[in-house]
């Protein structure tokens, strides 16, 4: 039996992590840690602790001890941050025997900084969307039009975008967010989302791919998809593959505009679809099991076809259940 380690199991990907390990081939003990000591995936973990801020000067120590406590085998971080905390104290973690479900690093730095991912895009190729980080309002309305998307450069889950339609808005934008500071031509629509999900092997390839046509929710994470089969889509998939070289579970995003798929981000993680492709047959913590663990090259899993929809539901305590 693997004692599996999950971090944020009070967030969306926190919670699918633990399920699809729990509909996973293997025999496992997850060890849930959050934040908050009433996260709702510490109903789903066998143990719980209550955990602390990944930038806090505790936090090494923290996750050491637990490592050592319960001899865990593997570690699969539900939120970004523990990823770039665990990343920055690598060094740290080195001798003890416990695998991470952590990413190619040099991709990890890319991706946190949508400028680079951008500059990266054009290096290799890519068609990208018009972006810019500097300049004046009127001359960045000449090469992107008006409205045009404001999002900081360090971001995930469309966290911080503002649309910017005056001159006020743009100048206001780019002081309050100095080096941060980064806008787009708006390009596509809401109707017009791909999220792709690859296992990256690390030498340029990965052992399989699910793609989904989604709808964003209010929290920036996917509320409606459906699972799609595009030859293009897994072309420029296996071309991103192969430029960034990933390692694990690796969320591509696309807008879909003028016959063209244009990257969006990378999410060098387990993303939030991850519950919704795991319903289709693509687990993604298995295949971790798979690779970290057991050192294999995941099998090919069969995707089923077909949509999907979330919708909110309530874990009610009555008082003399309460723990």
């Amino acid at each position: 039996m693997y004692k599996i380690l999950v971090t944020g199991v009070g967030a969306i990907i926190g919670y699918g992590i633990i399920q699809s390990l729990r509909q996973s081939k293997y025999d496992v003990t997850i060890i849930g840690t959050d934040i908050y000591d009433d996260a709702i995936g510490r109903e789903w973990c066998d143990i719980f602790e209550q955990g602390v801020l990944a930038n806090s000067k505790e936090y090494p120590q923290f996750l050491k001890n637990l490592i050592m406590k319960y001899d865990i085998d593997l570690i699969i971080p539900g939120i970004e941050q523990d990823i770039n905390r665990i990343v920055r104290e690598y060094d740290y973690f080195s001798t003890l025997d416990t695998k991470f479900a952590i990413n190619n690093r040099q991709l990890i730095e890319i991706a946190n900084d949508k400028w680079l991912t951008h500059l990266m895009l054009v290096k290799n190729g890519f068609p990208v969307i018009p972006t810019y980080i500097d300049g004046e309002f009127d001359e960045v309305k000449l090469a992107l039009d008006i409205p045009m998307l404001m999002k900081p450069r360090n971001s995930y889950a469309s966290k911080g975008i503002h649309q910017i339609d005056t001159p006020e808005d743009f100048n206001y934008w780019k002081n309050k967010l100095e080096k941060e500071f980064m806008v787009q031509k708006i390009v596509g629509d809401a109707d017009s989302e791909y999220t792709v999900a690859a296992f990256g092997l690390g030498d340029g390839t990965c052992s399989q791919k699910i793609s989904l046509k989604r709808k964003l929710g209010a929290d920036g994470a996917t509320s409606k998809a459906n699972v799609v089969i595009s030859t293009q889509l897994d072309t420029i998939v296996d071309r991103l593959v192969a430029s960034f070289k990933p390692i694990g579970p690796t969320n591509f995003q696309f807008i879909y505009h003028k016959g063209e798929f244009l990257l969006l981000e990378i999410n060098p993680r387990v993303s939030s679809s991850t519950s919704i492709r795991n319903a289709f047959g693509y687990n993604e913590a298995e295949m971790c099991i798979d690779y970290y663990l057991k050192n294999q090259i995941p099998k090919i899993r069969e995707v089923k076809r077909g949509s999907a929809i979330r919708y909110i539901k309530e874990k009610i305590y009555y008082d003399s259940d309460y723990i």
